[in-house]
């Protein structure tokens, strides 16, 4: 299947191509809400190996564990970005690792949420990292797979908005599940989690169908002709200063408000007074106001001043929601549905501009994947992409290792229904407040003198389709190819 030559100005990816692509990010985004702030929690209080739930060692074994595994899914990305970018079939380059790593992932879920006995650290330990392995062929694929669907500056803003819109809205769903079922089934309760579990296994392929299936993947005639990769030509791409700026942008800004994921269950509950059902059904409006927030940002902000620009205010912005929020006062015993407004207000207000960091960063790295095909004759899309994944991951890693020692330290008892010392929920506050918004004030600083803005992507671009367009007539199969749909 070929298309014709086209103008360096690429056409906008269609809305039912960029709700069909972004349909797979639902469930992973579910996925990772359960895994980064409720599955600590689970397993500090089903208990793991000899110590009893909600036990001080419990809460450093499975820190401990959950940071093992991410230390070992830093180097999986890097190594399996290698493989996707020789990566050549019928179908496309991206499709057949969404293939591969959906029954992964469901396999891990069904262990890690569903264990029938017990659970020892290696049991945790090994079936997170068969999750995990799966999650970075799906999210690395879909990455990827995003740079060669959306082609300009501003419709790879529009693309990420919306698809980290639809994320957000599966995460709603699960965060209303206490209120759809009258507080039955609750992520973070111990009795829900394994219903949650079979709910994603569910899940998982319906969402690989419809992104598979009716998402176009198109493939520069370039880049099919492309010369042997060379060690050397990796080191220069990750070598560039726009990339080295992004790589320590996207550890900052992950690593600052993902020290709240492990958290928010503990201080919303113990430190705010909400119980946990109500701590489920204050991120509905934290969600919500991210699927907003990422239209906002991606869309109305970076068209007027540049993707990195938009990162930069978004970061001041950020600061500021976030300090508010840990200024209102908690809730007592008995309190009624008014009390919880100003909390409400201040989750949506943090939520609306957290969703900004991730979608935008990654749409700014497809500009990158660009400048390096044009000024390396490469397609390192995958590797480029397997970096700032690996940052995410190793920010992921160091919040669990640094929050959780500490709550040991205060004496701060994790298990359902523990009463704890004024010093421990003193230490859990503290914990909640600074890194957040240092954090995210140092991953906005990262980006002063970023030189990849819409007008220099637009030169690239039309550099690239002059070279297209050459390949494309030498190779006479026109300047895409695109890769057929499974379902023709």
């Amino acid at each position: 299947m070929t298309s014709t030559p086209a103008p360096a100005a690429a056409a906008r990816v269609p809305l039912a191509n960029v709700f069909a692509f972004g349909t797979i990010g639902m469930p992973v985004a579910v996925l990772l809400l359960l895994y980064g702030v409720y599955l600590p929690r689970h397993y500090v209080s089903l208990g793991i190996g000899p110590y009893k739930p909600g036990a001080a060692e419990a809460f450093l074994l499975v820190g401990f564990s959950i940071t093992v595994v991410r230390v070992i899914d830093v180097f999986f990305d890097p190594l399996l970005a290698l493989i996707m970018d020789r990566t050549k079939t019928p179908i496309g380059r991206y499709r057949p690792w969404l293939v591969l790593g959906v029954p992964i992932v469901m396999l891990g879920v069904y262990k890690v949420l569903l264990p029938s006995e017990h659970v020892t650290q290696f049991y945790l330990i090994f079936w997170l990292v068969v999750s995990y392995a799966g999650l970075s062929m799906v999210t690395l694929g879909q990455a990827a797979w995003s740079a060669v669907l959306a082609r300009n500056y501003h419709d790879r803003a529009r693309l990420y908005a919306w698809t980290t819109g639809m994320s957000v809205a599966g995460t709603m769903v699960i965060l209303a599940l206490p209120k759809l079922t009258g507080g039955h089934i609750s992520a973070g309760l111990k009795a829900s989690m394994p219903i949650i579990g079979l709910g994603l296994v569910i899940a998982f392929p319906v969402a690989l169908f419809i992104c598979a299936v009716f998402t176009p993947e198109k493939i520069a005639a370039s880049a099919v002709t492309r010369p042997a990769f060379r060690l050397n030509d990796y080191r220069k791409a990750i070598a560039r200063p726009a990339m080295l700026r992004l790589m320590l942008a996207d550890l900052l800004l992950t690593l600052g408000p993902g020290t709240t994921g492990p958290l928010y269950v503990y201080y919303f509950h113990d430190a705010k007074g909400f119980t946990i059902q109500d701590v489920s059904f204050l991120l509905i409006f934290f969600a919500g106001a991210g699927i907003a927030g990422a239209l906002f940002w991606g869309r109305v902000v970076s068209e007027r001043f540049g993707k990195h620009r938009t990162v930069q205010i978004v970061c001041v912005v950020y600061s500021i929601t976030q300090t508010i929020l840990m200024a209102i006062p908690r809730v007592w015993p008995g309190y009624k549905w008014t009390d919880d407004i100003p909390t409400i207000a201040g989750m949506m207000a943090v939520g609306f501009c957290s969703s900004a960091f991730l979608p935008l960063v990654r749409a700014m790295m497809a500009d990158v994947v660009d400048e390096v095909r044009l000024e390396q004759g490469q397609d390192l899309t995958s590797l480029l992409y397997s970096m700032v994944t690996t940052t995410t991951k190793i920010g992921q890693s160091v919040t669990v290792l640094i929050v959780f020692p500490v709550l040991a330290f205060v004496g701060y008892n994790g298990a359902e229904g523990a009463v704890n010392t004024p010093h421990a929920i003193f230490g859990l506050e503290m914990c909640y407040l600074f890194a957040p918004v240092i954090l995210v004030w140092f991953g906005g600083a990262m980006l002063f003198g970023y030189k990849l803005d819409s007008k220099r992507h637009a030169e690239i671009r039309e550099a690239l389709a002059q070279i297209d367009l050459a390949a494309g007539e030498e190779s006479m199969t026109g300047q895409l190819v695109e890769a057929p749909l499974p379902a023709e």
